[in-house]
């Protein structure tokens, strides 16, 4: 018999724990009012006369409660239910002071890889992850009922962020209106910073604002290039008014005007790739930044706007210097290209900067690619109009702007009556439902797993709703920069923000994981297999949506569903499966389960099948979603990114290339870092397995990681295939 505890890890039953607790409250009670052996044996032979396979730790203890009742021992119940109470007390006494000593000693597995991005040795990383720490145990004692937290514990839901839940103010991710806080001006620490009137301060300031926001928040981040070019005009006109002044001709003051102010787009660029990438925001990482290229964003603007986006090209695929002096891949900023007509035709007038965003993938890979023809179909606001915009970091994307109709409720400078809205806008927090723990509680049995799907579902709801409470008592003061100086409202000071939190300004995240092993489990197929596994996929899918549609209308508050960028817990439902459910194959025999509604990274497919398979689960994800393909060394090949490139703008809304960028400082190797059985990085030149000497950089869930994995993302790593053959490529 296995014995499930409080926080869902299951060991062996122990009759010798029975008889301690019992005789513990025995020597409380009188002589007469105690148990005897024998029927404190008696009781011991009740519950393993019950042959459960596996059995709450409360359980048994109701049962003993009960059983010493029945012989009439009152007092003695009473006083083990004294001992019980007490007990419980303890262990929520602190949680924290085993798990601060074995993140100081660099001894917890957890917080070593938590995050891809983050090195847990740093000072800065160790403060972030103690408050974290202290955040987390407040959550699960006092801010969490009981039945989210164990369902948390037990792998059946993921409560995200809890290290972040504690402090009422803080959400998950946002679109930085950029345009306002650079056009209006804006205060960062008290200090009021005005308008700028060149590219490279418009840069610099970008940059501090970008600090200020993601250390006000947590998740990722997205700016425009957009809200920049202005300022590129700007830089212009200030050195064509020099040669103007020097009596040049006119075809000479714009060539040398043009020329310098290249010349500063490039250093601006520069300033605020070494700003972003060298800045350690109060999560203790880089920030955490999306930069959106998308050329139909402006009409005015649209020649700074592509020198921009092409020096940010440029300057990328060069790369970033490490410590001996080598170019890497960076992981920040994260790029996102939107493919258009002018740029995706071999003739349109930006074509040459789809030719340069290839090259790009192939040494960097970024940037990841956003099909306006997909989106506009997909994303269509409340008065018919398709829109395209960003995501907010990595994937998650905000639903269709619902809010039109109810004006400037944000108070921004730049808002712009009947036209959607979306910079300013925000992410409230997710919760994620592990859907393989669905399938396998059921058994099989199709109607029991809708029926528990329902359950969990509203467990997730339940979780969701104190996400939202947490964040409606805020008002504008917690957060200046955020609230009263633009990059997410105009407040005034001391306002709430709860009218943000609903009519769709801000979204919600239901989360899910694990489709694929979710479907094998049920049907004993993929759900690739265009027959029953697909039909369910969709369908599980389908349900999902309805269930935030249900919570949408009934409360008013944006809930969207999100395929779960799940990078550590890959590996926690991984576990949890195996500790509930044994080993199942194709179900809970590795140590990760696959990401949202992605084909299985061991699955033999081709590049654009994958796409298109994909993109049927894509858009039933709409409030976050990415596809991918993994390539091989493809930089000799820029042709079949290309093709690639031109698939995803007719095919899918968002997705991304995963090539190889490494590079050993022992040896020079340049090219692929390896794992070996026993999920080891090594350098196949050397064999070197310093990860302190090792520049990986490796697409996680979305995004790209440099600090290397936990065990359960390091296999999926290792397994997956490539989707192109660079030889018949």
């Amino acid at each position: 018999m296995k014995i499930v505890k409080r926080d869902g890890h299951i060991v062996d039953y122990d009759p010798s724990k029975i008889r301690t607790a019992i005789k513990k409250a025995n020597v409380e009670v009188r002589p007469k009012e105690r148990a005897t052996e024998d029927e404190i044996q008696s009781i011991v032979e009740y519950i393993e006369e019950l042959n459960k396979k596996r059995i709450l730790v409360e359980d048994i203890q109701d049962i003993i409660e009960e059983k010493l009742m029945e012989i009439d021992r009152y007092q003695l119940a009473k006083k083990y239910i004294t001992y019980r109470y007490t007990r419980e007390l303890v262990r929520k006494a602190n949680t924290t002071d085993q798990t601060i000593k074995e993140l100081i000693e660099g001894e917890n597995e957890y917080w070593n890889s938590e995050n891809s991005n983050k090195n847990a040795e740093l000072v800065t990383t160790q403060r972030d992850y103690l408050a974290g720490i202290t955040s987390t145990d407040i959550t699960r004692r006092f801010l969490l009922p009981e039945e989210i937290v164990k369902a948390h514990d037990e792998g059946i839901i993921h409560f995200h962020d809890a290290d972040y839940f504690a402090q009422n103010a803080l959400h998950n991710c946002e679109l930085i209106n950029l345009d306002d806080m650079l056009q209006n001006g804006t205060v960062i620490n008290g200090v009021m910073i005005e308008k700028p009137h060149r590219f490279i301060t418009a840069a610099t300031i970008a940059t501090q604002i970008i600090l200020a926001v993601t250390s006000s928040s947590y998740g990722g981040a997205t700016v425009t290039l957009t809200h920049l070019a202005p300022f590129v005009r700007s830089s212009y006109e200030k050195y064509y008014k020099k040669y103007k002044e020097r009596k040049l001709s006119e075809a000479d003051c714009e060539k040398y005007a043009w020329d310098d102010t290249r010349k500063e787009v490039a250093d601006g660029v520069q300033t605020f790739n070494y700003q972003v990438n060298s800045m350690t925001n109060t999560n203790g990482q880089a920030p955490f930044l999306s930069v959106f290229m998308y050329m139909n964003e402006t009409k005015q603007y649209k020649k700074e706007l592509a020198m921009i986006i092409e020096e940010f090209l440029k300057q990328r695929i060069i790369g970033f210097k490490n410590r001996k002096g080598v170019y890497i891949t960076p992981a920040f900023p994260k790029l996102l290209y939107v493919l258009e007509e002018d740029n995706i035709k071999e003739d349109g007038e930006y074509f040459y900067l789809t030719k340069l965003a290839a090259e790009c993938t192939a040494k960097r890979l970024v940037p990841d690619y956003i099909s306006e023809k997909v989106m506009l179909d997909l994303k269509v606001n409340e008065n018919g109009e398709g829109d395209c915009y960003p995501c907010m970091g990595c994937r998650s994307f905000l639903t269709p702007d619902r809010a039109m109709s109810l004006g400037n409720i944000a108070k921004a400078k730049n808002y712009e009556e009947g036209k959607g809205k979306y910079y300013g806008r925000f992410n409230q927090g997710v919760v994620t439902i592990n859907l393989p723990d669905v399938a396998l509680s059921s058994k099989g049995d199709i109607n029991k797993f809708w029926k528990i799907f329902d359950e969990r579902l509203e467990l997730c709801h339940k979780a969701l709703q104190l996400r939202h409470k947490r964040l409606s008592n805020v008002t504008s003061d917690v957060a200046p920069i955020l609230w009263q100086d633009g990059a997410l409202a105009r407040l005034e000071p001391g306002e709430s923000i709860h009218e943000l939190l609903h009519h769709g300004y801000s979204t919600i995240s239901l989360g899910y994981a694990g489709l694929y092993e979710c479907v094998k489990y049920m049907t004993g197929n993929s759900h690739t297999d265009n027959g029953e596994g697909k039909e369910l996929g969709l369908e599980i899918m389908k349900h999902l949506n309805d269930a935030a549609k249900k919570w949408k209308e009934a409360e008013d508050i944006d809930y969207s569903v999100y395929g779960t960028p799940i990078e550590s817990v890959t590996y926690k439902f991984a576990k949890c499966l195996k500790e509930r459910f044994g080993t199942v194959e194709g179900v809970t025999d590795r140590n990760y389960i696959t990401n949202s509604y992605h084909v299985p990274v061991f699955e033999d497919i081709d590049a654009f099948t994958k796409l298109k398979l994909e993109s049927e689960f894509q858009r039933l994800s709409p409030g976050g979603a990415i596809s991918y393909i993994e390539t091989p060394n493809l930089q000799n090949n820029l042709e079949v990114i290309l093709d690639v490139i031109k698939f995803i703008y007719e095919n899918i809304m968002y997705a991304e290339l995963n090539t190889k960028s490494d590079y050993c400082q022992k040896c020079g190797y340049t090219g692929e870092i390896m794992i070996d059985d026993n999920l080891e990085w090594y350098c196949p030149n050397c064999g070197n397995t310093d990860h302190t000497t090792l520049n990986v950089a490796r697409r996680t869930c979305g995004y790209i990681g440099t600090n290397f994995w936990n065990k359960g993302r390091t296999q999926e790593i290792k397994e997956r295939v490539l989707h192109i053959d660079n030889k018949d490529a």
